[in-house]
């Protein structure tokens, strides 16, 4: 009976038999730190579902023309110089669902401290997610959120940092819908780069100029940036 429920509750074998093992030895600590990490993926595939209905609901309204209307949604690829700057960030591994809406939430909070709201420190530019994976990974990613910031900030969580940015050349697009969809950015990115012998590297950055909490999602406009040099 205890097998069958762990497995319909999404636990491998492997898993399974980690927790009766924990069990028997009366190590709870380890069977709650196993049951806290399958709720987050659980909330994680949640997270992915409904945005997977809000994607499908959109194409039975064009006719299924989702595709078409992705690519419609992402500008023409364009060279910028972007100089350096400073930011507050905090890099963590985890879920895109989960992980990347904590981290803007710590990095808002810490910059609207009343000490920091004190010290006149201005928020410069938006929010940031700084890809450093070489791969997609749906779980243990590695992310990085970072928020540009001027004046005397003070830091309190000591996985949190501030350092500056290099000056990087990119070449960027505006993706305009919802996140899941923008993958299409990245994809004329790296079809625009392979066609100009420009060489990407280093972490992508993503630029978020709205709030999904205050716009519907296909108005959610987002600046996605590679860095490239010449091959």
């Amino acid at each position: 009976m205890k097998i069958k429920t762990l497995i319909f509750l999404g636990f491998s074998l492997e898993d399974v038999s980690i927790l009766l093992d924990a069990e028997s030895k009366g190590n709870y600590e380890q069977m709650g730190e196993c049951f806290r990490k399958k709720l987050e993926e659980t909330r994680a595939e949640i997270g992915k579902l409904q945005r997977i209905d809000g994607i499908l609901q959109g194409a039975c309204k064009h006719n299924g023309k989702v595709m078409e209307l992705f690519k419609m949604s992402v500008t023409e690829p364009v060279i910028k110089e972007i100089p350096e700057m400073r930011i507050v960030s905090k890099r963590e591994k985890g879920t895109f669902a989960v992980t990347i809406g904590k981290l803007i939430g710590e990095i808002c909070a810490c910059v609207g401290s009343p000490e920091n709201q004190r010290n006149r420190v201005k928020v410069t530019g938006p929010i940031m997610f700084l890809y450093h994976d070489e791969e997609y990974k749906e779980t243990d990613a590695d992310i990085e959120i970072a928020l540009p910031v001027s004046g005397r900030i003070v830091v309190e969580d000591p996985k949190m940092e501030i350092k500056t940015l290099p000056a990087v050349k990119v070449v960027s697009v505006i993706y305009r819908g919802p996140y899941p969809g923008v993958e299409a950015g990245y994809n004329r990115l790296f079809s625009y780069a392979e066609e100009n012998s420009l060489e990407p590297f280093g972490p992508s950055r993503e630029l978020y100029f709205n709030d999904p909490a205050e716009v519907p999602e296909e108005e959610l406009m987002t600046e996605v940036q590679i860095q490239v040099r010449q091959e």
